[in-house]
């Protein structure tokens, strides 16, 4: 069980609804000036989402001009979903608490920063996401 406050969820699902914006703006901001008008009809796409899963939306074009934001606007959606269970702010691998600070930090985080450190240094080649 979380060991975070509900006034706790409520400030990190606030930093997760704006880190989710600001990735929609740069998104939107990529596709116009990439100058393709295939890429200007998607941003439109992107201001229009509304409550609907842009990540899905953009892998399924697979954009790649894009893709560290869609990763990231993935990972921030899939917190989203998580902040209501039971399990957030519980480490993927320990099951300890993540920690209030790094969740504000970085909302989107799945390991305790111990557990991060270790997958950094085990997957430092790899390519893994950082979270």
């Amino acid at each position: 069980m979380s060991k975070i406050s509900d006034t706790q969820q409520q400030q990190i699902a606030e930093a997760l609804a704006q880190r989710r914006a600001e990735l929609c703006a740069e998104i939107r901001t990529e596709l116009e000036r990439s100058g393709h008008e295939h890429y200007a009809d998607l941003a439109g796409e992107v201001s229009d989402a509304g409550d609907s899963s842009v990540a899905d939306m953009l892998l399924d074009r697979d954009i790649a001009i894009i893709s560290r934001q869609v990763e990231e606007l993935a990972q921030v959606e899939t917190a989203q979903q998580r902040i209501g269970s039971d399990t957030f702010g519980e480490c993927e691998e320990c099951g300890e608490e993540i920690g209030f600070q790094r969740l504000l930090a970085a909302p989107q985080a799945t390991r305790c920063i111990n557990c991060q450190s270790q997958h950094e240094k085990t997957f430092a080649h790899s390519g893994a996401p950082k979270l």
